[in-house]
């Protein structure tokens, strides 16, 4: 007798705090960030095509439906930095620039996330964000980056 009451007590609790957390929800973080990203299957070989096609097949496979929506653009899209010190994609990989491809990425409902370090240097030894934090994330903001991966 004792032991179901107590599971009563239990149940209510469980289903009182459900309650709260539902009317006191935000909309954030409802699954973890579910996408793809470059580097296990292509490492350094990335380009505006490889991007653009897989998000393709993303949206087309039914992927996006389910909750996948970052493509993630990993190391080695960098060729350094301007004069200024704003990072300079690769112009021959992004043709038509990381605004492009994030643009792009934005018109099939999906959103665009891009690595950088808080080192000097990148695990690709390409420029990172060391002391140029506030710069580099006003660049990515401008680029039209959802979602910053860092090392």
């Amino acid at each position: 007798m004792a032991l179901a009451s107590l599971v009563r007590i239990v149940a209510i609790i469980v289903l009182s705090s459900a309650r709260i957390q539902a009317q006191s929800y935000n909309g954030l973080a409802v699954t973890p960030a579910m996408g793809w990203n470059n580097w296990n299957a292509f490492a350094c070989d990335v380009s505006e095509d490889l991007l653009l096609g897989t998000a393709e097949k993303i949206v087309d496979y039914g992927l996006h439906d389910l909750g996948y929506n970052y493509v993630i653009l990993d190391d080695c899209w960098s060729v350094g930095r301007t004069s200024n010190g704003t990072l300079q994609p690769n112009m021959t990989r992004f043709p038509n620039g990381i605004g492009h491809v994030a643009n792009q990425l934005h018109s099939m409902g999906l959103k665009f996330g891009m690595y950088s370090s808080a080192g000097l240097y990148t695990c690709a030894r390409y420029a990172a964000s060391l002391g140029k934090e506030v710069q580099d994330a006003q660049t990515f903001a401008d680029w039209g980056v959802d979602y910053l991966k860092c090392g």
